[in-house]
């Protein structure tokens, strides 16, 4: 099965018309709802969190500039993402776009790459709700008993994290219901965070002294790239939409745009924050797993601190909800096209959701978020994301030349410059990464292919196909 083969028997003409005949999913999201599920993966952990402890450690006040540099590599690989959401609109974000271009292994590691990297960003992000949710707790005179505060070795007592572990089960049941219930979840809790953010910004404006903001870039340049590495994971969430492109109504004109829209408003929010953050108080007093909130409990606005912590649970659970989404669809599209067993790839009847890898996906996070501290869970959150832009950067340079006359409701401009400017750096973010990480990656990586040659190859509906027989179930 040669490449020429795959890009014949799965063309983007076919794909195209795939998506018009499918009736798996109900088709009920618009662009609205669609960019509310970008901006639940973009707004949560990054604006409460790293926008604070980047500016005490490593840019100072220009972490705006670090955020910037951060939008403009993910902003090159979102322009990417857009012209594919536009061009196959189906259920599987980068999985698809690299089937449809690069062949059939290429998006098998992608996918297989998503799944790992979208699963353990729900479980990284379950333990930052349940901090979040315990000091909220604490706050209004229910503490939580020392026993489910936390995965044993992270305290003294901590013997389970319960309330990490209860909400990937929560945001894996409203996930499976309806569609349009965990969107319509999803969206009020992006409301209420965009409006938290609002009001920080609305509430500390007053308290802005320009003194803070001396020196500016204390840390020097290097410090503002460094810090650009890390915010730039809070910048990546837009591509979680994509992965619900068949429950998309109009998903060659909606996709794109929500894409861009969602990223071009957080990236706003961001920036105008992190401004509005280190000129109220001094850069150096952020380093902290609230800063916002320490920050304004600093300058004696208490009611500002507990609506800022309100609005990060919700927020949190947001971002839970769209990456949670993503991997169920990444893991239906790859049982769809029989690389992993077809019974992951039924719809459940009454609602319409693909339950069965919802409700595994959910539960396995919630095993892992409820046993394992945050930083172990963390170290692997990355690079399948990465590998992810790199791959679909290439891909619109690829289509370009070998289908230029395909029709595209959205092109990413000033190809291949915008491509080549997300895959560099993509790659120098990718090198940063620590060993340990790319060993675990590893170990991921062999049992995937194991999987894919032993299974996948041999039940692929591409290559049953080929040879012209039915797939194997």
């Amino acid at each position: 099965m040669n490449l020429r083969e795959l890009t014949r028997a799965k063309s983007i003409e076919r794909l195209q018309a795939e998506a018009g005949r499918r009736g798996e999913f109900r088709r009920v999201l618009g662009v609205w709802q669609l960019t509310g599920i970008g901006l639940g993966g973009l707004i949560g952990v990054g604006i409460f969190v790293l926008t604070g402890v980047v500016a005490a450690t490593q840019a100072g006040p220009a972490v705006a500039l670090s955020f910037l540099i951060a939008g403009v590599a993910s902003g090159a690989a979102a322009l990417s993402y857009a012209e594919f959401a536009g061009l196959i609109p189906v259920a599987g974000s980068a999985y698809t776009y690299a089937y449809a271009v690069l062949g059939e292994l290429v998006a098998w590691i992608i996918g297989w790459d998503l799944l790992l990297e979208y699963a353990l960003v729900v479980a990284v992000v379950s333990i930052g709700w349940s901090a979040y949710l315990q000091a909220l707790l604490t706050q209004l005179g229910l503490p939580v008993p020392t026993w489910a505060a936390g995965a044993a070795g992270t305290g003294p007592g901590h013997v389970i994290d319960l309330f990490a572990a209860l909400g990937a089960l929560g945001v894996a049941g409203l996930l499976t219901l309806r569609i349009e219930w965990g969107a319509r979840f999803n969206v009020t809790m992006v409301i209420i965070k965009i409006a938290a953010v609002l009001l920080v910004i609305a509430a500390g404006l007053p308290y802005v002294r320009p003194e803070n903001w001396r020196p500016f870039m204390p840390y020097g340049f290097s410090g503002v790239a460094e810090g650009a590495a890390v915010v730039f994971f809070a910048v990546f969430g837009y591509d979680t939409l994509t992965t619900a492109a068949e429950e998309a109504r109009e998903p060659q004109r909606d996709l794109p745009r929500a894409v861009l829209l969602s990223l071009a408003v957080s990236l706003t929010l961001y920036v105008v924050m992190s401004l509005v953050l280190t000129g109220v108080v001094h850069y150096d007093t952020l380093n902290n797993s609230a800063p916002v909130a320490t920050a304004f409990a600093a300058i004696g606005l208490p009611w500002v601190t507990l609506i800022i912590s309100l609005a990060a649970v919700a927020g949190i659970a947001s971002v839970m909800l769209a990456f949670l989404l993503a991997c169920a669809r990444i893991w239906f599209a790859m049982s769809r096209d029989g690389l992993l067993p077809g019974w992951f790839a039924q719809v459940h009847p009454r609602f319409r959701t693909p339950h069965r890898p919802t409700l595994i996906a959910g539960g396995l996070t919630a095993v892992v978020a409820a046993l394992y501290p945050i930083k172990e869970v963390a170290e692997l959150v990355n690079i399948g994301t990465l590998s992810a832009f790199v791959v679909i950067c290439l891909a619109v340079i690829v289509l370009r030349h070998t289908r230029p006359d395909a029709p595209r409701t959205f092109r990413t401009p000033l190809v291949p410059f915008i491509p080549l400017v997300g895959v560099a750096f993509s790659l120098w973010l990718l090198s940063r990464l620590p060993a340990i990480a790319w060993e675990r990656f590893l170990i991921w990586m062999l049992l995937g292919l194991a999987i894919y040659f032993l299974y996948g190859r041999r039940h692929s509906r591409l290559a049953a196909e080929i040879k012209g027989a039915p797939p194997t179930p």
